[in-house]
């Protein structure tokens, strides 16, 4: 085998293609395979299912590692490797197309039982490598097992139908008719839901939630980490991963691009163990730009997941002293009733904000947060600065694109968030002075795992008395912050100045 800066392995070089069905790079499947205890390597009865094969990449460096665990016991190379593939692996193309990739990836051969396979154990094309085309079962213009919209994926007999047959079965024990004890792969991510614009749903939980029925004895996938806030279609999954202690390591990329190159993911990328019989804390592994920082806790402390370990005890302490947080009072979206796209009038009696200016507007037309439209209005942008929730280079975000004063007789679209109300200019300048506070956005940070600001993540935010004009300083003092703490705060927070710079 030559070097291999003159001969790459070709699964790497299509792992950086960007799409909602992420090819796994080789060393990134190995990271995974290495949560595994090493003696499943030698054990020539254990059974592994990759339930959504694109490359077939999993089940081949399985295959490496197995080859090497049982040479004692199986020392003749061919059948040791007829028995490995006949016996131990079996996946599950998402497509016509990844099931040729996966098998020539795995066999050597598009079919298994081609001329040039390395396993003579098979009599059949597709060998354990089972593509089947699967329908999307309709109902109410959804598919009852993925959500998908029935008018973007009922087609022709041509196209695919991303129909995964994994998670479209009520019985997926029936599909080979087989326990496994190792469940393990990169499933699919989502799927248009037929939604405005370019609306999709997350279906990699589907995945996650179907082989635990299946009850392995491990349970690894990666997936993307938007499921530590929960949202769309996630709430409840997020409920019962938090609450699961047969979870016991979870190793999290703050950026998706340290393991998929050129690959653009909101709120990064996540990979993880499930134990079957194995009960516990769970071993956190947070990864960005090299720096890795190992914890070892429940996931359930808080109603999301708290990524940063070093974060776990500034929040403690926060929320020690009960007080009221800020999502009580902030607006939820459209905080005056109008969508983006809302703009000023030829004349009108108020003002409106919108992304591109003011101009006037007609106070009759508004029918909802009419209290709030006489009221000195502290505002927020409802999407982040920070690209699609990343931070920057050094590891920091900013958080806030926007934060100002609406004065009485100016609204908004729902461009902005409403973040607090006021009799007085004084009182709106303090809130909009504690919401560049790095305290303030370093606490709203640990909730967002998006592009969108919503009352949600202001979960953390203590909801304080506005005569008071509050300094990162006074806030530390007040949450008995320690040096170390005051130091990761703004190490992973930017400085907002009064001119939003």
């Amino acid at each position: 085998m030559t070097g291999s800066s003159h001969n790459p392995d070709v699964l790497t070089c299509i792992a950086n293609l960007s799409s909602d069905e992420i090819f796994t790079p080789p060393q990134l499947v190995n990271r995974v395979l290495d949560l595994l205890p090493a003696d499943i390597w030698s054990d020539k009865d254990a059974r592994f299912l990759d339930p959504g094969c694109k490359s077939g990449v999993f089940l081949r460096e399985i295959a490496k590692r197995l080859d090497k665990g049982l040479e004692e016991q199986v020392p003749d190379r061919q059948r040791r490797i007829d028995h490995i593939f006949r016996n131990q692996l079996f996946g599950l193309p998402i497509t016509e197309l990844t099931a040729l990739l996966s098998r020539r990836s795995v066999y050597c051969s598009k079919t298994a039982n081609g001329e040039y396979s390395v396993c003579g154990a098979f009599d059949n094309p597709q060998g354990n490598i089972r593509f089947k085309r699967v329908e999307h079962t309709w109902e109410s213009e959804r598919c009852v097992f993925c959500g998908a919209s029935k008018g973007n994926y009922e087609r022709g007999k041509e196209l695919e139908t991303h129909a995964y047959q994994f998670i479209h079965a009520d019985k997926p024990e029936e599909i080979f008719k087989m326990r496994f004890d190792v469940i393990i792969g990169n499933p699919p991510y989502q799927l248009s839901d037929g939604g405005f614009g370019r609306s999709a749903s997350p279906i990699y939980q589907k995945f996650v939630q179907q082989a635990k029925r299946l009850n392995p004895r491990y349970l690894t996938m990666i997936i993307p980490s938007r499921w530590f806030a929960g949202g769309k279609g996630l709430n409840e999954f997020r409920a019962e991963m938090l609450s699961d202690n047969r979870i016991r390591k979870l190793v999290d990329f703050e950026d998706a691009s340290d393991v998929f190159p050129g690959v653009d993911i909101a709120g990064g990328i996540c990979y993880f163990l499930w134990e079957r019989d194995s009960r516990g804390p769970c071993e956190v592994t947070n990864v960005h730009s090299g720096d890795r920082v190992v914890s070892t806790r429940p996931l359930d402390e808080f109603a999301t997941f708290i990524r940063h370990s070093q974060a776990v005890p500034i929040i403690r302490k926060v929320l020690a002293k009960e007080e009221a947080n800020m999502s009580e009072q902030v607006s939820s979206a459209k905080p005056f009733g109008l969508r983006t796209y809302a703009r000023p009038q030829k004349k009108g009696d108020i003002l409106l904000r919108w992304h591109g200016g003011e101009g006037p507007y007609d106070r009759k037309q508004v029918t909802v947060g009419t209290d709030m439209i006489d009221k000195w209005k502290a505002i927020t942008s409802k999407v982040s600065y920070d690209h699609a929730g990343l931070p920057d280079k050094n590891g920091r975000r900013r958080v806030f694109s926007i934060v100002d004063i609406l004065p009485p007789g100016t609204i908004c679209t729902e461009t902005y968030l409403v973040v607090g109300c006021f009799t007085s200019k004084t009182l709106a300048r303090n809130m909009v002075k504690y919401l560049r506070t790095r305290f303030v956005r370093f606490l709203v940070a640990q909730l967002s795992f998006s592009q969108d600001v919503f009352k949600a993540k202001f979960a953390l935010v203590p909801l304080l008395d506005m005569h008071t004009e509050w300094t990162d300083e006074q806030l530390y003092k007040r949450y008995g912050l320690s040096r170390e703490e005051v130091a990761f705060i703004e190490s992973k927070t930017r400085p907002m100045e009064a001119n939003n710079e």
